[in-house]
């Protein structure tokens, strides 16, 4: 039997006493009347093997199976074997449950349907009831009624979307949404899309035309159950207006004639929506984009801001201008739509460009007080990648390609492999020569390089060196940045030494800090820098509001909180030593350096955020700052590592 024929036998066998009609169960299992028959058809011939087992199928009276205990459980039992469910997909079926039902359901429905104990169900409902918060929807549990979850269709919607961030471990490989869909679903859905895609040359990414296939199956679904969206007659004339509408029409006939399903204009104009707010590829940016004013506005005061603050001249990278007009057209789309965005990279983003993080969220305070635009840390994380993108084409002119040896253990043609795919992976990073093991050592002596890059380990060698598969995968790809990212970071720390301990004063210094909340922290701190003159008093608001767009920590166990620069005026940097490690976002944190770096000196602020992650990489450094007792010890330690 499939899925959907144990599910209809699991339903029949639950509801002993109940009997069923035809057009309810294809309504429950959504499908057509046609095929429940055909199941039970199928159904009749699994219930021979068990003697006290019998279907029911009464013309006019309904549908139901008659069976004793023993054999029942035994059936039961069978169903449950062939198609163990883990506590995370039981989590993750129940809150898929929840948000496509009309009606209130019990604890004792799920407890009988998962065969757990209903404190179990109780905590899985705990559970999906705090992660529905972020998406403004309610569950509401009633005695004696069940669970029914409150809200907007649009906001269900997009907690159906984004159902694989419930659990973790679910999302990694691939979207497990797709599973809650039959294959031949998916199949017509996905053809449709692409077909759009090629008619109409629309340059998106793999990822945007991913999530249009999940909002479009759960359309389906939800139009299947008459739970249509709500649309204002103003932004049905104003989808109306857009070239994506003229997409969407020809997406939607196919779709309306492969599933006999006449789709709402309401709908229309929803997936309107979606296409809209796609990310595009590369060659997207090339298209012929109807760009409000608005968004060429606030991109140019976002590359204004950012080159006062960094004092790089993003002004001069077309490329920047370019792309950040085409991210940003999406980005407001999203958040007028509201349609928000898990970025999967953002804990890694936070921690590989700390200095380029901070700096774009000091931008988007800006963006939100002149743009009244409030840009979520999920989107933020984008731009800093497009930022970082541009400094370092900027640095291509200005500064040498890093010399690296490569070192590969697999011959000649493995060896060029990995130098095409590093040289084009990274332009910054020029390979020189690829040897073997044996040759290292005289090449040394010989030729000055930056780095090694080898696929094995090497014993004895000082120059610094990263070992790589020679296949060079994602991951590979990833510790390669990391390691580049690194040898920046010491050399920035050659260039610039004691840039921490020139701001750090003893007035500013706290040990054995207890509170609850980082956010008390953070105002601590900002007061300390008010009380002693450093800072106006609206830098107190600024620290702590800039906290709660964004968690400061940064790994390691450090956090860098800060204010708006423009209200500093004398640079210094406030520190507290935690008693206990304190929740920091989605880490724990106990050590916290708050910055608050004049304009005048805005120049150091590269540098003392590299080297405060340089102590966040050395677990030992921060061990022995945290287990400090005066103003002189910290100092020694931190010049130690400096």
């Amino acid at each position: 039997m499939n899925h959907r024929q144990k599910e209809l036998l699991r339903i029949l066998l639950v509801d002993e006493e109940g009997v069923w009609h035809i057009k309810d169960l294809s309504e429950r299992l959504d499908c057509a009347e046609k095929t429940v028959r055909n199941d039970l058809d199928r159904l009749e011939e699994h219930l021979r093997a068990y003697p006290s087992a019998k279907l029911i199928r009464k013309p006019g009276f309904g549908i139901s199976v008659e069976c004793d205990e023993e054999e029942r459980s035994e059936i039961l039992r069978a169903l449950l074997s062939s198609e163990p469910k883990t506590s995370e997909e039981r989590l993750f079926e129940i809150a898929f449950q929840l948000l496509t039902s009309s009606q209130a359901i019990t604890l004792q429905f799920f407890a009988d349907r998962y065969y757990v104990p209903k404190a179990m169900i109780k905590k899985d409902i705990e559970a999906i009831t705090t992660w529905l918060g972020r998406f403004g929807l309610e569950l509401v549990s009633k005695p004696r009624v069940g669970n029914i979850i409150q809200g907007q269709e649009l906001q269900k919607r997009n907690a159906l979307a984004h159902l694989s961030e419930l659990i973790s471990s679910l999302s990694q490989d691939k979207n497990v949404v797709l599973d809650l869909f039959l294959p031949y679903e998916i199949s017509i859905v996905k053809k449709a899309l692409g077909d759009m895609k090629e008619r109409f040359s629309i340059a998106i990414t793999d990822s945007a035309v991913e999530s249009l296939l999940v909002h479009a199956l759960i359309m389906v679904k939800r139009t299947r159950q008459k739970s249509p969206v709500f649309v204002q007659n103003s932004e049905k004339e104003m989808a109306h207006e857009r070239k994506e509408y003229e997409y969407t029409t020809w997406l939607f006939d196919i779709l309306e004639s492969a599933f006999g399903l006449p789709f709402p204009e309401e709908e229309r104009v929803y997936f309107t929506w979606h296409l809209i707010s796609c990310k595009r590829t590369e060659e997207g940016m090339n298209e012929t984009l109807k760009v409000d004013e608005a968004i060429t506005e606030i991109v140019s005061a976002a590359i204004r801001k950012m080159s006062k603050l960094t004092m790089v001249p993003y002004e001069t990278d077309p490329i920047l201008g370019s792309g950040l007009t085409v991210h940003m057209q999406a980005v407001l789309n999203r958040i007028k739509f509201g349609f928000p965005i898990t970025n999967p990279l953002l804990s890694n983003i936070k921690k590989m460009y700390p200095y380029m993080f901070n700096m774009v969220m000091i931008m988007i305070e800006d963006i939100k007080r002149d743009f009244q635009l409030e840009i979520p840390e999920d989107e933020a994380a984008y731009l800093v990648l497009h930022f970082q993108a541009s400094v370092e084409r900027l640095g291509k002119k200005r500064e040498a390609k890093k010399k690296a040896l490569i070192v590969c253990h697999m011959g000649i043609g493995m060896s060029h492999l990995l130098e095409a795919k590093i040289e084009q992976q990274y332009q910054d990073i020029d390979i020189i020569a690829c040897i073997g093991k044996a040759d290292v050592l005289e090449y040394l002596n010989n030729q000055r390089i930056d780095f090694i890059i080898s696929t094995i380990p090497l014993e004895k060698i000082k120059t610094d060196h990263i070992v790589i598969s020679p296949l060079f995968g994602q991951e590979d790809k990833k510790k390669l940045s990391q390691f580049v990212e690194g040898l920046k970071q010491k050399q920035d720390k050659f260039l610039v030494p004691n840039v921490i301990s020139k701001f750090l004063a003893e007035e500013l210094l706290f040990f054995d800090v207890k509170k609850v909340h980082r956010y008390e922290v953070v105002e601590m701190l900002a007061d300390a820098l008010f009380q002693k003159g450093y800072v106006s008093k609206e830098y107190i608001h600024s620290a702590v509001n800039r906290e709660r767009n964004s968690a400061t920590a940064i790994g390691g166990g450090i956090a860098i909180p800060h204010g708006n620069p423009s209200l500093v005026h004398q640079s210094a940097i406030a520190t507290a030593i935690l008693k206990e490690r304190l929740e920091w976002g989605s880490e724990r944190v106990s050590l916290v350096f708050m910055l608050a770096i004049a304009k005048e000196d805005h120049s150091e602020i590269r540098g003392i955020i590299g080297k405060i992650a340089s102590l966040s990489e050395t677990p030992l450094v921060v061990h022995a700052l945290t287990a400090a007792r005066d103003y002189q010890e910290v100092l020694t330690i931190i010049g130690d590592k400096e």
